[in-house]
C-alpha cells in the first residue's frame, strides 16, 4: 500500500479512537444519548479503516474493537428506548440526497423562545465552511426565533488560511451586530464533537457538522445558491432534547 494510503488509514484510526474515547467518557457520565452518537461515529470510522487496510493483523484488531463498542452501543440504545425514546430522533441523510437545507433541518426546533445558540464545529475554517456558517447565521436572523447571542467554538486553520479564517469570522461578527446579534468566537485545539444547541433544550448533532453538502458542479449550476437543491454527503443527524438527558 502507498504511503498516502497508510497515512489515510492512520488518520481514520486516530479519529475513530478519539471519538470512541469521548463516547466512553460520556457513557461514564450517564450522558447516554450523546455517548451513543459518538459510539456510532467512532464505529463508522473504524469500519472505514477496516475496509481500507490490507494488513490482516490490523483488520482483526479493528474488528475486535468494533464488536466490543457495537455491543455497548446496542445496550445503550435499548436503555434509551426504555427510558424516554420520544426525546430522541435520528435522521439518515443518504449520499446525493437533496432537500436538506438548513431551514428544513432546523426549523422544527427553532421556536420563538430561542434567543441563544451554541455551535461546536472544528471545521469552520475553509472558505466554503465559513459560508456554511454564514448561511446558518442568516437562517437564525430570519427567525421566527429572536436570537440575540451565538457562541461559536471551532479550531484554527492549521495552514496558510488562518488569516482569511479570522478575517471572515470577524466580518460575520460585525455583520451580525447590525442585526442586534452578538457572536462570541472561541477556539480549541482539542475539539472533536460537532453539535448545535438551542436554549430551548434541543441539541442537534450532525456527523459532518454543517459541512454535509457536496461541492456544486459549477458556479452557475442548480444548487449553488439554494442548499435545498444541493446534493448531500452521507451523514447521520441526531436530535436530542437535552433537558431529558441525564447529566452528572
Amino acid at each position: 500500500m502507498s504511503r498516502a494510503g497508510n497515512h489515510g488509514i492512520a488518520a481514520l484510526e486516530r479519529a475513530g479512537a478519539e471519538t470512541l474515547k469521548r463516547a466512553v467518557q460520556l457513557d461514564e457520565a450517564s450522558r447516554f444519548q450523546e455517548s451513543l452518537v459518538c459510539y456510532q461515529e467512532g464505529i463508522d470510522l473504524l469500519l472505514q479503516a477496516t475496509k481500507a487496510t490490507t494488513d490482516e493483523a490490523k483488520k482483526h484488531r479493528y474488528q475486535q474493537k468494533i464488536s466490543e463498542y457495537l455491543t455497548r452501543a446496542e445496550e445503550i440504545k435499548e436503555h434509551i428506548k426504555k427510558q424516554d425514546s420520544k426525546y430522541h430522533k435520528q435522521i439518515r441523510i443518504e449520499e446525493n440526497a437533496t432537500g436538506f437545507g438548513y431551514e428544513k433541518l432546523f426549523h422544527e426546533y427553532l421556536t420563538e423562545n430561542v434567543c441563544e445558540v451554541w455551535v461546536e464545529d472544528p471545521y469552520i475554517r475553509q472558505v466554503h465552511q465559513l459560508y456554511n456558517f454564514l448561511r446558518f447565521c442568516e437562517m437564525l436572523v430570519k427567525g421566527p426565533c429572536k436570537v440575540k447571542t451565538i457562541h461559536l467554538l471551532t479550531s484554527y486553520d492549521e495552514g496558510s488560511g488562518r488569516s482569511q479564517q479570522m478575517s471572515a469570522l470577524e466580518e460575520i461578527k460585525q455583520s451580525l451586530r447590525n442585526y442586534g446579534v452578538t457572536l462570541n468566537i472561541n477556539f480549541s485545539s482539542s475539539i472533536h464533537d460537532r453539535e448545535i444547541r438551542f436554549n430551548n433544550g434541543w441539541m442537534i448533532k450532525i456527523g459532518r457538522g454543517l459541512d454535509y453538502f457536496k461541492k456544486p458542479k459549477g458556479l452557475f449550476s442548480i444548487g449553488y445558491c439554494d442548499f435545498d437543491l444541493r446534493p448531500c454527503r452521507e451523514t447521520t443527524v441526531d436530535v436530542i432534547l437535552t433537558k431529558h438527558t441525564k447529566k452528572t
